[in-house]
């Protein structure tokens, strides 16, 4: 029989556990946000007076509610296209899982290795510093898994402002702020207590209120030039896309929708929309080409191709109007940088490869394009492009970006993932980089989410998922830059290079630690 001691451990497990999940529903498509600051609460609450060792597992377990929650779309696409046995498709996740969880682990194991004679200085400036470090390793490690970053759940918060100032990651410091000062006056768990809490609200609600105006400035305006744009969402199934026989079939759904929109200024197929390698097929893009440059249309496209050392490629194609002549392989393309792990390559390929079909599929090792690379040209328009996953690393983005950038062009396939919750994240992601860079975002996609985003992040018109739909619309061109585009992280790293300093002093200055030095001497 477990002791009650052992019971109340187990008990905080669970609550970490169910807190983690809280988190995801923060997110698109629920869009409940505040529960990220209850979740991220709910841990600082937990960890509190916690053993480093106790703190780490609190740290997993919440990350294991998260993650088990909030990327449950990807065995959408191990499940249907993995090739493996349920067995195997769960422990590759659960693998998945584990390691994601590992991050918030870290977290809570260095949290309590921080001074902690000031619980002010060590909730409120070093453990969100350090939230926000670890939180780039996610975003690094293995070439990066960026995805539920907690400032992306507050695009439709009064915490949003913050995102054309410091980015995402400026909105999950506000968070985490906020979060170690409600678990500063927590009653039986918190350390401040009397006019303290008092002090704490008066910074919560400060920092509320900067964030709140900060979203009231107009750090870019509208210009009153326009294009007119039509996406094509061509609906295929991706169990169908690659067979021989739907290869023509394919090609002339997206001609025949192409056809009626002739009348648009740029038109935009989805990542790889043409069910087969650029190499095999230049007299189609030849014509495309042609037939685009006589209506004054340009035509934007993803394809697949090999190269003549037998490289793979993710293109985007750009034809037509503003355009040179087609010859392959073609003159105005863009060539994705940021590849998706196990996707599109194969981490330790030489172990995983012979372990299930899930590892080997065709075209699984692409190679990447240079990380910064010209922008496609669009009828007189510069387009920015991040292919799919891309648009999660703002660092890039802002990379290629320069004065006459005028709009991203985000291509995505989500039909990997089935009717899972994964699009709509994917959606939410988008939308940040529309508020931080002050640029419309174009989001043209195979079955859904397409949806164009205006410089604020607001969603201006969008299609319905699962349906062969053309959006046509207006975009418009944004004059000025937002303090992001211009700076980038640079003043959260100051922040956190500030925060390193303050700690150093703070653990110089720890009777503990004095005491320690006393007793050796």
């Amino acid at each position: 029989m477990k002791t009650p001691n052992r019971l109340r451990q187990s008990g905080q497990s669970l609550l970490a556990a169910a807190f983690g999940a809280s988190a995801t529903l923060a997110f698109s498509p629920f869009s409940y946000w505040p529960l990220m600051l209850v979740a991220l609460w709910g841990l600082f609450t937990l960890l509190q007076n916690a053993s480093p060792k106790r703190s780490a597992w609190l740290g997993f377990c919440w990350g294991l509610g998260q993650f088990t929650t909030g990327v449950s779309w990807v065995y959408v696409s191990i499940d249907h296209f993995g090739g493996m046995p349920a067995i195997a498709g769960l422990s590759l996740m659960g693998l998945l899982i584990a390691y994601l969880s590992l991050y918030p682990a870290l977290f809570g194991a260095l949290v309590n290795k921080l001074p902690s004679r000031q619980p002010g200085i060590k909730w409120l400036i070093l453990a969100p510093a350090l939230w926000l470090v670890i939180d780039w390793l996610r975003g690094w490690v293995f070439t990066g898994f960026p995805w539920l970053w907690p400032g992306y759940s507050q695009i439709d918060s009064p915490l949003a402002g913050i995102a054309p100032v410091l980015g995402v990651q400026g909105i999950t410091l506000v968070l985490a702020i906020l979060a170690g000062l409600l678990a500063l006056i927590t009653p039986r768990w918190g350390q401040w207590q009397g006019q303290a809490r008092y002090g704490a609200v008066a910074i919560g609600l400060g920092l509320i209120a900067v964030s709140y105006g900060l979203g009231t400035i107009q750090w870019v305006t509208k210009t009153d030039q326009q294009q007119q744009i039509s996406l094509i969402q061509g609906n295929v199934p991706q169990a169908l896309k690659w067979r021989p026989d739907q290869r023509w079939p394919t090609l002339m759904k997206y001609l025949d929708l192409t056809r009626q929109h002739w009348d648009s200024d740029v038109i935009i197929w989805p990542e790889a929309a043409v069910p087969a390698l650029e190499r095999e097929l230049p007299r189609f893009f030849s014509q495309l080409d042609q037939a685009a440059k006589h209506n004054q249309t340009t035509v934007i496209t993803g394809a697949l191709d090999q190269n003549e050392q037998g490289a793979y490629f993710n293109n985007v194609l750009a034809l037509g109007a503003g355009t040179p002549e087609y010859r392959y392989p073609a003159p105005t393309q863009y060539s994705k940088h940021h590849l998706l792990p196990f996707g599109e390559f194969v981490p330790f390929e030489a172990l995983l490869r012979p372990l299930a079909p899930l590892f080997n599929l065709p075209m699984s090792s692409f190679s990447p394009g240079e990380p910064v690379q010209p922008a496609l040209p669009a009828n007189g328009w510069d387009y920015i492009t991040a292919l799919c996953y891309e648009i999660a690393f703002p660092a890039q983005i802002r990379d290629n970006l320069n004065a006459d950038s005028d709009a991203i062009i985000t291509l995505s396939n989500d039909a990997w993932f089935g009717r899972s919750i994964g699009p709509w994240q994917h959606l939410e992601i988008a939308r940040m980089r529309a508020l931080e860079f002050g640029l419309p975002v174009i989001r043209a996609t195979n079955n859904g989410v397409t949806a164009l985003m205006d410089e604020h992040g607001q969603i201006q018109t969008t299609l319905p998922q699962f349906e062969t739909q053309v959006l046509t619309t207006q975009v418009t061109r944004t004059r000025g830059e937002t303090p992001y585009r211009q700076w980038g992280n640079a003043p959260l790293w100051l922040w956190i290079l500030i925060s390193g300093c303050i700690g150093f002093i703070a653990w110089r200055r720890d009777p503990s630690r004095q005491a320690k030095i006393s007793t050796n001497l």
